[in-house]
């Protein structure tokens, strides 16, 4: 065999070449060396020969006990031994050895050669070359040196050439050396043998009767013999003349690979990692060589935790073994291999006859040898990898047009949809109707499986094709529940391009859709603004819901507003004409604490069934809590299984989250803490992988130290929260409940200055979005128990009276049960300690608890919607007006944080100081106070005193 040998098969055989009898070398100079040859294979010195073994040696192995270097190949080996054995007797063979390319072959066939070493038979080797495949006698050429420099007593001499010989006259050369010695003529790749060396061999073997010469050839399956390349015996000549033998190798026994890999690192792999391995190298040999190869170059353990560059190592081994497999088979195949590898699993065998005109049947019995393709009636590739490899040597525009053909083709012969749409992955846009139905309705299948990351590859796909306006607003909403899990601020970016986008006829659904999910992920800034500007171009009924999401988006962020020039959404009314709103009317009914029964009513004509199609299930989760907060909680919970239920057919986990978070807080509420930790687990599986919700998760946190602590834990509770503080800072009312959480723990372990200020900072955030409904969260009671009974029993006093109030201003029966409640309270102090005197709480002076205003006095009585502030003296404030009373004509066009800002810029304060009194940026003031210069018809701060009727006061 010559050095220069680019066959594959002479470096990836999965065995070492080895010298035969008399030195006939069978190394290859280009072949792999020791580092790179599997672990357990033996590598006998070059140049051995018979001479070195006893000539009465005949046993087949290497040594007395020694192991084979050919594991998982007994029978094939106990087959040659027998040969030779028989050889040594007299009797003549043809064997025959065939297989796909690297499954080892020639590893073999150098078995075979040391065999015959050992049991005294002289060897003659040679290797087949592509390259000289059109040179006659090229490969006799090599067969006739290898028996010159062999040592055999009848060899010719060196210096004769078989272009000075007939083919008749060589016959004669190799039967005579047979005859005074036992001659093994060995020829590898023999289907690249040169046509005139493969009549010589023919008509050898045609000659075998009587001689004990054996004649053992390797034929790759990846090329066939046709029917006049096979070597044969004479037609005469039986079994008992000449032995014929035909070795077909299959893969490797899961053993035996399992076996040479475990030889292959120290330390030893784990026990997954050579799993893994095992069915990586699909027990072809030189497979499992490069995989050990490409991961030694890494120098990584073979542990478990390495199993995905192993993958990778498999992915790279796999397309080097196909690229050369590519490199010997005919150039009619190519076209087939790539219809079969852009069709995937879809391609049938009428879609490569239509698509590349080459008659399947064929076709597929001329690939079944190279070990490409999985057997079967259908073609497919064995490795993803392979196809990759296949598909690479076309251009960018070529695979796709093919991906599109082969879509378009496996579409009109209802192939299934989910190889049609494997199909539209790599094609360009192919402009039909149908693919785009078709890939979205895949992309729920993925979906509804929890494959996500698929779903959301379809849909971008299916985003290519031409669709009309309404259905691209709906697949990009689709897009955006599926990167949800992976990548939650490419979701809201989506969302917002959903509301950004021109209007069109039916978009209705996707804008309420995407509104939902952006007030669900708690992105309100952005909400807000997008909201309104879709809400005035949606038909009616879409518009309700739309206006419903900005509502309650606003009372959970009243500082978030909308562009002043933008579309203006009108205030709530107190009783909307639409279930959507009556949603949001009721869930702002109830946190302000008034009208019990309106709030109560409010909801249920939310959740009718009759009504609750045209409710958002977010806005069904409000009407849910309102109901928990009326003390209807087997209503309540009914409705939320049903909400739940709403949200896995819509694949809504921001929705779900916040539907067991309610359910949570009202197991909590009727003093069943093992419930609410269910709750809690259910939400947190929803959740899982889709990233940190600036709205829920502080909830959830919340809700999770809170059942701690009604179940005894305050140590556990506060391992909860500890990682958790930066959430501290988030807005909502979410914020508000771990806030509450914090100072509820901390004053479990004692200390009360920390939980007072957690608990104040909880009523201040809450007071600021008019939240004053104690049924919510019973701050006052717990920061009331945080007190310093002999510094602050006036501050106790205050909040425990005002929390009484608000209880039954709600109409409420009794204090909230549960463990939002904080038990015991101390005795209630005469009326005449009510009062706290003193500045305001922006005028307290650093290192004091500064008290809300609206704590500072005691509600009249029940008619008391919320607390109303009794003149105290000194403060400048003007006298509070009674609920429901009808505001000044000029205020009532502006909303609550429109009136709370421009009340403070009046007393003169900047914008900055306005912005750290009420916790919002300075822009948001700015737009605040834009809208109301423009509301009120003025020109500026100058006339705005005047234009509210507004006494300011005396500012530091």
């Amino acid at each position: 065999m010559g050095p220069n040998s680019p066959c594959p098969e002479a470096t990836s055989g999965g065995g070492v070449r080895t010298a035969g009898p008399g030195g006939s070398a069978r190394a290859d100079p280009g072949g792999p060396g020791p580092a790179t040859a599997p672990a357990g294979t033996n590598r006998p010195a070059p140049g051995t020969s018979s001479g070195d073994r006893a000539p009465g040696d005949r046993t087949g192995g290497t040594a007395s006990g020694a192991v084979s270097p050919l594991a998982g190949r007994d029978r094939e080996e106990a087959l040659v031994t027998a040969v030779l054995r028989e050889l040594r007797r007299g009797r003549p063979a043809v064997v025959e050895v065939t297989g796909p390319p690297g499954i080892g072959r020639s590893a073999l066939l150098d078995r075979a050669a040391a065999l015959a070493a050992r049991a005294g038979v002289r060897v003659a080797a040679a290797q087949a070359c592509p390259e000289e495949a059109g040179r006659p006698y090229t490969l006799a050429d090599r067969l006739y040196g290898a028996l010159a420099r062999s040592g055999h007593p009848a060899a010719p001499p060196p210096r004769r050439g078989p272009a000075e010989l007939e083919r008749a006259a060589l016959c004669r050369l190799f039967l005579a050396a047979a005859r005074t010695e036992p001659l093994l003529v060995v020829v590898d790749d023999l289907q690249w043998a040169d046509p005139a060396s493969l009549r010589w061999l023919q008509a050898l073997g045609r000659r075998l009767a009587g001689t004990p010469l054996a004649l053992l050839t390797a034929r790759g399956d990846a090329t066939p013999a046709g029917p006049g390349d096979r070597i044969t015996p004479g037609p005469l000549d039986d079994e008992d003349t000449v032995a014929r033998h035909t070795l077909a190798l299959g893969p490797l026994p899961d053993p035996a690979a399992g076996r040479l890999l475990a030889l292959a690192w120290q330390p030893p792999a784990d026990p997954a990692f050579l799993a893994a391995a095992t069915r990586a190298g699909e027990g072809n040999p030189a497979l499992l060589r490069s995989l050990v190869t490409r991961f030694a170059r890494h120098g990584r353990p073979p542990t478990g935790e390495q199993l995905p560059r192993l993958a990778d190592c498999a992915a790279e081994a796999v397309r080097h073994r196909t690229r050369h497999t590519l490199g010997v088979l005919p150039g009619e195949l190519h076209g087939v291999l790539r219809v079969i590898a852009a069709a995937g699993p879809g391609c049938s065998r009428a879609m490569i006859t239509a698509l590349d005109g080459t008659p399947a049947p064929g076709a597929l019995a001329r690939l079944a040898g190279t070990g490409l393709l999985l057997p079967g009636d259908r073609p497919a590739f064995r490795h993803p990898a392979a196809a990759e490899a296949v598909l690479a040597a076309l251009s960018v525009r070529d695979r796709e047009e093919l991906h599109a053909r082969t879509a378009a083709f496996a579409h009109r012969t209802a192939a299934p949809d989910s190889a049609v749409a494997g199909m539209l992955l790599g094609a360009r846009p192919i402009g039909a109707a149908w693919a785009a139905g078709l890939l979205r309705g895949e992309a729920v299948r993925h979906r509804a499986a929890g494959r996500p990351a698929q779903a959301a590859r379809l849909l971008r796909r299916a985003l290519c094709e031409p669709m009309p306006s309404a259905q691209h607003a709906e697949a990009l909403t689709e897009l955006a529940a599926a990167v949800l899990p992976a990548d939650p601020e490419t979701a809201d970016r989506h969302l917002r391009q959903v509301l950004l986008a021109p209007a069109a006829a039916g978009a209705g659904p996707a804008w309420i859709r995407a509104a939902e999910l952006l007030v669900a992920r708690g992105d309100m800034a952005a909400a807000q603004p997008l909201i309104a500007r879709v809400a005035g171009r949606a038909a009616p009924d879409d518009a309700a819901a739309l206006r419903a999401l900005y509502w309650l988006a606003e009372q959970s962020e009243p500082e978030a507003v909308q562009d002043p020039d933008g579309t203006q959404v009108p205030p709530l009314p107190a009783r909307p004409a639409t279930a959507a709103e009556a949603a949001a009317a009721a869930w702002r009914t109830a946190l302000r604490g008034h009208h019990i029964g309106l709030a109560r009513d409010l909801a249920r004509t939310a959740l009718d069934p009759a009504a609750r199609r045209a409710v958002p299930l977010l806005l069904q989760a409000a009407a849910c809590h309102v109901l928990v907060l009326s003390g209807d909680h087997e209503e309540a919970r009914t409705a939320l299984d049903t909400v739940l239920l709403g949200t896995a057919r819509t694949d809504a986990p921001p929705v779900a989250g916040m539907t067991l978070l309610v359910m949570g807080l009202a197991e909590l509420r009727r003093g069943r803490p093992d419930a609410a930790s269910e709750d809690l687990e259910q939400a947190r599986e929803i959740m899982l992988g889709h990233g940190r919700n600036p709205f829920l998760t502080p909830g959830l946190v919340a809700l999770a130290a809170l059942v701690r602590l009604e179940q005894g834990r305050p140590d556990a509770a506060g391992e909860l929260l500890a990682p958790a503080h930066p959430y501290g800072t988030a807005a909502g009312l979410s914020g508000a409940l771990l806030l509450y959480a914090r100072g509820r723990t901390r004053l479990a372990y004692g200390h009360r200055e920390e939980a007072l200020t957690d608990l104040l900072e909880c009523g201040r955030r809450l007071l600021a979005r008019q939240v004053t409904n104690p049924a919510f969260l019973p701050w006052r009671r717990a920061a009331a128990s945080a007190c310093d009974p002999a510094a602050d029993g006036t501050m106790a006093a205050a909040l425990l009276a005002e929390e009484q109030g608000l209880i039954r201003a709600w109409g409420a029966p009794g204090p909230p049960d549960g463990s939002l409640d904080d038990g015991p309270r101390p005795p209630a102090p005469p009326a005449a300690r009510l009062r706290r005197a003193g500045p305001p709480p922006d005028a307290a002076p650093s290192g004091s608890r500064a008290v809300p205003f609206e704590l500072r006095a005691v509600p009249s009585g029940p008619r008391s919607v919320r607390s109303e502030p009794r003149a105290v003296p000194g403060d400048r404030r003007p006298a509070a007006r009674p609920e429901g009373a009808t505001p000044p004509a000029p205020r009532r066009q502006l909303t609550g944080a429109e009136r709370r800002v421009a009340a403070l810029a009046a007393d003169g304060l900047p914008n900055r100081a306005i912005a750290d009194r009420l916790s919002v940026t300075p822009r948001t003031v700015e737009l605040h106070l834009t809208r109301t210069y423009r509301k009120l018809g003025i020109q500026g701060r100058a006339e705005l005193a005047a234009a509210l009727e507004h006494r300011p006061k005396a500012t530091p």
